[in-house]
């Protein structure tokens, strides 16, 4: 049983101010919660669930059984799914390293299923740290929670003045993303550097291009304006690392 109050609690973690006074953030359905269970540096403080999953699960977390009728109160989803986590932020020991690596950097992605998905696709091609700018959609957002299917805990994302931080690394070489740039398709892979992904619309700032050592483009055949921006950062990443 559920009370009035935690209902409230919970559906106001959908709001980015409340996530940051407690700290916590909101994850659902079983493949995500289990994931996050799993991960060395994501504490789970209570849980949610219906009884089918209780009975499967095997997790000393404390749970509050729900029915799917309670559930739907305090869901983010349009469709339930079993069990609703809440979790403390993504703790991080020491600085992210930038050399011998290669990183991601965002500037103003404000769409959370491709922040959730750029997320996802750096574990896939074993990208460890994205930085992203401070416009940049939040990474505890339930939609970007949600898709990014708990590769969340294993991908370091930092937000920052994008601009500072790319002059203070610029010893590391800088790859920006853009219309008329090398076409990655006859590129070498590379070990270390930070590829820039821009906004849906706009693309990368004009301030920022200008920071890039080099330009990179994905050759089209066909009459599209752009791709999507996740679907950009998994040609490139495909190419490049």
């Amino acid at each position: 049983m559920i009370t009035k109050n935690q209902v409230k609690y919970i559906q106001s973690l959908g709001q980015k101010k409340c996530r940051d006074t407690e700290q916590v953030f909101v994850a659902e359905g079983p493949k995500l919660v289990n994931e996050l269970l799993i991960a060395e540096n994501c504490k789970i403080v209570h849980l949610y669930a219906v009884k089918e999953w209780i009975g499967e699960s095997k997790t000393n977390v404390e749970i509050t059984e729900v029915s799917p009728e309670e559930l739907q109160k305090i869901s983010q989803l349009t469709t339930p799914n079993q069990v609703l986590a809440i979790a403390k932020k993504i703790g991080w020991e020491g600085e992210p390293v930038i050399r011998g690596t290669v990183s991601l950097a965002l500037d103003e992605i404000q769409d959370p299923g491709n922040m959730g998905t750029i997320i996802r696709l750096a574990d896939w091609f074993g990208i460890k740290n994205i930085f992203c700018s401070l416009n940049c959609v939040d990474v505890y957002n339930p939609k970007v929670v949600q898709s990014s299917m708990g590769s969340i805990a294993r991908v370091r994302v930092n937000y920052t003045d994008l601009i500072t931080w790319l002059t203070d690394n610029n010893a590391v070489r800088i790859y920006a993303t853009a219309m008329n740039g090398r076409d990655i398709t006859k590129m070498e892979t590379i070990n270390e550097g930070i590829i820039i992904i821009g906004n849906e619309s706009k693309g990368i700032s004009g301030e920022i291009v200008k920071l890039s050592n080099v330009q990179i483009t994905i050759p089209g055949k066909g009459k599209a304006e752009s791709l999507n921006a996740a679907v950009a950062a998994g040609i490139i990443l495909s190419h490049l690392t």
